[in-house]
């Protein structure tokens, strides 16, 4: 297992599992947020669609990664290039609890983050929670077209051994 990519809703875990993969498989971890806005000299600056995916295959030479991210269509390559695709379903209460508790930290200064946690954002964070879980079905159903490497997890307490255990592995 060489490309993992870990995709899940806002708040669901999925940078914090990314750096646990990485460092015990020993395999570069990236932030598909960063994708889209990389850093610049001038700011985060938003990538077009064909700029994302040009960053992805540029990463992609490198034979080994772990992607991390919510889906965007411009990510669609990587359910295709992932050897195992991780599915954080995190129960919605959790991750509601996980988007205020992360705005507080982030206000106080206790929890870096790429934007202004101000309160728009806290209110686009619900906003795009609760329109994952308006539009579930459709996301379902891109993942059954790769369900031989999908690996569904409600919690990471188990990963370890769900991953041993995956064919794809």
């Amino acid at each position: 297992m060489k490309k993992i990519l870990i995709i899940g809703i806002v708040a669901s875990g999925k940078t914090t599992l990314a750096k646990q993969l990485s460092t015990f498989l020993e395999i570069p971890w990236y932030e598909l947020d960063n994708i889209v806005r990389p850093n610049t000299a001038s700011g985060r600056l938003k990538r077009t669609a064909a700029e994302q995916v040009q960053a992805i295959m540029d990463i992609d030479r490198n034979a080994s990664w772990i992607f991390e991210g919510t889906d965007r269509e411009s990510y669609q390559c990587l359910y295709q290039m992932a050897d195992v695709i991780i599915f954080l379903d995190t129960p919605l209460w959790k991750r509601k609890t996980r988007i205020l508790s992360r705005f507080l930290k982030q206000k106080l200064g206790l929890e870096k983050c790429h934007y202004h946690p101000d309160w728009n954002m806290l209110k686009m964070m619900y906003k795009w929670t609760h329109d994952f879980e308006c539009n579930r079905e459709s996301f379902e159903s891109k993942l059954r077209l790769y369900e031989n490497k999908v690996i569904r997890l409600r919690n990471t307490q188990h990963l370890p051994h769900t991953l041993l255990n995956h064919p794809a592995t």
